[in-house]
């Protein structure tokens, strides 16, 4: 099973179009058969997400820090809940850097939210600090079936430090 990691907000946001586009990425996840690996939270685009993803026979598993679950946050109704020490360990075990893994990146651009982001990231291997094959490993798309079919399709470019 292919494992999504899904980084999103503990609130809703102020449009209801971010909470709608949540809950319809955890059904369209869920009907592709692909797990989702997040936050761990029951709460705003977290709980969405989670929640329509194990509405429509979903795999989820969350990672949560001990202070979160006693903050009575945390989703019990999920596949697997990781409770770990503290946000830097929920890090670590969700994310890697500089070659631990060369894995695609989507950011489900509601409403041009990110926009500005992908404006930066752009810049960012203009001015020479980002190689063009990293800014090639995201995908900014308002269609999650888009960013599936690109996960689908995707090759990962040499590691960073070995070029």
């Amino acid at each position: 099973m292919i494992n999504i990691g899904i980084f999103c907000g503990s609130a809703n946001g102020s449009d209801p179009v971010y909470r709608e586009a949540a809950s319809q990425t955890g059904q369209l996840l869920a009907g592709k058969g692909m797990g989702i690996v997040y936050g761990g939270g029951k709460v705003g685009l977290m709980g969405a997400v989670a929640d329509a993803a194990l509405e429509h026979g979903g795999h989820v598993t969350g990672v949560i820090p001990q202070s979160l679950v006693e903050r009575e946050i945390a989703h019990t109704g999920l596949t697997h809940l990781h409770v770990v020490a503290n946000m830097h360990e929920r890090k670590m075990k969700m994310a890697a850097q500089l070659g631990l893994h060369a894995k695609p990146c989507a950011f489900l651009d509601v409403n041009g939210f990110y926009r500005p982001l992908q404006d930066m990231i752009r810049q960012m291997v203009e001015q020479g600090f980002l190689k063009k094959s990293h800014e090639d490993m995201l995908i900014f798309s308002a269609n999650m079936t888009e960013i599936t079919e690109y996960f689908a399709d995707y090759r990962a470019p040499a590691v960073k430090w070995s070029q």
